[in-house]
């Protein structure tokens, strides 16, 4: 199994890139773990609406062609739907049922993502309602998706 991490922007703090590292590390038991930071656009402070749209279809215009017609998307979204651990464990377990054997996740910039790439995603998922900087959501979806592998194998992990 795969598994492709797609992210808008540059990890810059220490302290994350250090966990993720840790969670790519113990991820690398069950599936290859590839993470593909994009340049994301600079946004200027009192942006208008169009020149957000504008923002979004060129950092979509770099996302979309990392994306393999194979790939199952999961893109993160504030609308997405929220799961349990339990439930996502679940549902990366059944996506492999079904015959995929590379899963890609998406996190956008500080914008979001364009509609074109919620469109291109198979599953939209959110973890709530809080708003999280994206550079710390990369740790918390690496954790969650170590903590999945660990759920499906039974492991204590989880409790």
């Amino acid at each position: 199994m795969k598994i492709k991490l797609i992210t808008v922007g540059k990890l810059k703090e220490k302290y994350l890139k250090d966990g993720i590292m840790e969670y790519t590390k113990r991820l690398g038991h069950f599936a290859k773990f590839e993470m593909v930071e994009l340049r994301d656009e600079k946004t200027p402070d009192n942006a208008s609406q169009a020149e957000n749209q504008n923002i979004l279809k060129k950092e979509a215009s770099r996302i979309l062609p990392k994306i393999s017609t194979r790939d199952y998307v999961i893109v993160l979204a504030i609308e997405g739907k929220q799961l349990s651990s339990k439930e996502f464990a679940k549902t990366l377990e059944e996506v492999t049922v079904k015959g995929y054997s590379d899963i890609t996740f998406i996190i956008g910039g500080s914008l979001g993502l364009a509609p074109e790439v919620k469109k291109r995603a198979n599953l939209l998922i959110s973890f709530g309602l809080l708003t999280l900087p994206h550079q710390l959501m990369r740790l918390v979806l690496t954790e969650q998706i170590y903590r999945a592998f660990m759920i499906q194998q039974g492991s204590p992990y989880h409790k």
